[in-house]
Parts: C-alpha cells; sequence; structure tokens
C-alpha cells in the first residue's frame, strides 16, 4: 500500500506533467527520498498516472517535454536502483521515436475528478498571437470561479479574450451558468477555441442548462447592439491588459457594458492581470479613471487548484460605475 506522502508526491507529478510545468519546478528531491525506500514502486506509479495513462495516449504533452521528463525520471531511478525498469526504459523508447506535432496538449485536473484537455501551440507565440496558450492569469481566475459559483450560476456571462478556453470551460464544466459566451477577435485563436470547445465535450446537447457559443468581437469595433444582444449579467477576462496599444479600445468596451443593464442592473465585470508590466498596468487603471470607470481590488484568498507559478503578481479587480 502507497503511503499518504508517496501518494501526494505522484499526485504532484501528475498534475504537473499534464499541465507541462517547467520540469525544475517538479518534487525531483523528495521523489529521490522517496526512492531510497519504494524505488521500482513510486516510479512504476508515476509512470502509470504520467506517460502510460489514458489521458497522455488521447491528449499527449508535447513530445519534447515528455522526452526530457522521462530522461529526468530514468536518471533519478538509477542513482539509487540496482535493478532496470523494463517499463520505463520501454517508455522512453515509444517517445524517442515520436515527431514532435505543432499542437501538443495540456490537462487540468479539476477537484471534481474531472479533466480539462486543451490543445496549444507548441510555439508560445504562434501565427501572430500569443491567444494560442494558457496563461496564468486564466488559471487563477477559474479557481476563483470554482470558489464562486454564485458569480456565474444561472447568469449569462461573456468572456472577453478567451484564448484557448481553459477559464469559460471551467466554469461551464462547475459553475452551471444559462449561457457562457465565449469571445476573441483572431481567427486562428477563434478556431482553436472551437476545437477546445468541442473537445471538452461542451456543446449545447452535452450541456445541460447552458447554452454556449463562441463570438468574433473586436473591441474597437465592437457595437451598442452587439453588446445588448449578448445581454451579459457576468463579464470575465483574463490576462487581457498586456499591450498599450489596445488599452483604450478596451476601456472604451468595459464601459459600453456597463452602461448596459440587464433587468436594470449593470454586469459584473472581473478583469484579472499578471502584472508584468507596471507601467502598463498603470496606464489601463488611469484609463478606467478617465473614463468614469471606478475598480475594488479583490483580495480574498483564492485556493490554488492548478500547478502554475504564482510568484508573479496577479491582481483582480470588478469595475464599477
Amino acid at each position: 500500500m502507497v503511503k499518504s506522502t508517496a501518494k501526494d508526491l505522484i499526485t504532484t507529478f501528475q498534475m504537473s506533467f499534464f499541465a507541462m510545468c517547467r520540469l525544475n519546478t517538479l518534487p525531483w528531491d523528495s521523489l529521490e527520498k522517496e526512492l531510497q525506500t519504494s524505488r521500482a514502486e513510486t516510479v512504476l506509479d508515476i509512470l502509470n498516472k504520467t506517460c502510460l495513462h489514458p489521458i497522455c495516449r488521447e491528449n499527449p504533452p508535447a513530445v519534447k517535454y515528455r522526452r526530457l521528463f522521462l530522461s529526468e525520471l530514468i536518471k533519478r531511478y538509477e542513482a539509487v536502483a540496482t535493478e532496470p525498469l523494463d517499463e520505463l526504459y520501454d517508455a522512453f523508447g515509444e517517445v524517442i521515436g515520436a515527431e514532435e506535432e505543432p499542437v501538443c496538449y495540456k490537462t487540468y485536473l479539476l477537484p471534481s475528478g474531472d479533466a480539462v484537455s486543451l490543445a496549444e501551440s507548441v510555439a508560445v507565440i504562434s501565427e501572430g498571437t500569443t491567444g494560442l496558450v494558457t496563461w496564468e492569469a486564466a488559471l487563477y481566475l477559474a479557481e476563483w470561479a470554482l470558489e464562486h459559483p454564485q458569480s456565474f450560476s444561472g447568469r449569462t456571462v461573456l468572456e472577453l479574450g478567451s484564448g484557448v478556453g481553459l477559464t469559460g470551460i471551467v466554469v461551464c464544466r462547475s459553475c452551471k451558468p444559462a449561457k457562457y459566451v465565449f469571445s476573441d477577435c483572431h481567427s486562428t485563436v477563434l478556431q482553436r477555441l472551437r476545437d477546445n470547445i468541442q473537445h471538452n465535450g461542451l456543446t449545447n446537447q452535452n450541456t445541460p442548462g447552458t447554452s454556449v457559443s463562441v463570438e468574433e468581437l473586436d473591441w474597437e469595433t465592437v457595437s451598442e447592439e452587439q453588446v445588448q444582444e449578448i445581454g451579459a449579467n457576468t463579464v470575465i477576462a483574463a490576462d487581457v491588459v498586456y499591450d498599450p496599444v489596445i488599452i483604450g479600445c478596451l476601456v472604451r468596451l468595459l464601459a459600453k457594458l456597463l452602461r448596459w443593464k440587464t433587468h436594470g442592473n449593470p454586469p459584473d465585470i472581473f478583469i484579472v492581470s499578471t502584472i508584468r508590466n507596471p507601467e502598463t498596468y498603470s496606464c489601463f487603471k488611469k484609463e478606467l479613471e478617465n473614463a468614469g470607470l471606478s475598480n475594488d481590488v479583490i483580495t480574498d484568498p483564492v485556493t490554488q487548484v492548478f500547478p502554475y507559478n504564482r510568484v508573479s503578481t496577479i491582481e483582480m479587480i470588478k469595475l464599477h460605475v
């Protein structure tokens, strides 16, 4: 029987592997200590929960990532083992012969035991956009949604800059919105977004009680009529404040959204940002002020569910007039 500490270690490896976390952030030193007593048993468990798991067969992480992961696992095993482990070398042999695809999958495991698998570009910047990968603020917003389902349940939700779709898929799976509108403006991102939504079974037939749609929404040209037609009660966005050039049109859109009232009330608008450039973020806050929009910083702690780097400053704000 595997000890609880070993189970926790194996779970950490599994979640980090499927999310394709940087390999140097995995608990390799803790694994070496565990291998002093369990050796093959723990390595087999990790192997079965990662490279040999059905998720890896159906939604594989990048070939290069799997190759490096197995190389490190073999290195750590061989440091303490006296006998070879055929399953480990067989898995490595299989991935050595595999060809890298332009698209790989990141999978995030939810507390419910459900999994969200997203096709992402192997290159961070692909086809002129950064919208083909998942960023930290989207993970943080998804975690916040899991703790605050009442902000989405039975509501019409509009997401700005949906990217590959992580936050929206988590909300649709866990928070029971009446309607969820994913949106973006880049044609390649929109196609990837549609593919990921379908891949995760989010169709109107498979999502009882939730209507799901994908909209092309250009912040520069969006009209009052489009805003009214969507009729959102809740608006969310993650990592949309990164380029000074787009801040003006983003703030104008947010002002339009706040002017539209559903059942007499403006929508709740939540923006989550990873503050990489304080000057750009300050510019965003100033533009909000100039447009007559106030913001409250949400400081309640959010339980970390997904494996990602929280060292960067992530701020969540709620807008109001």
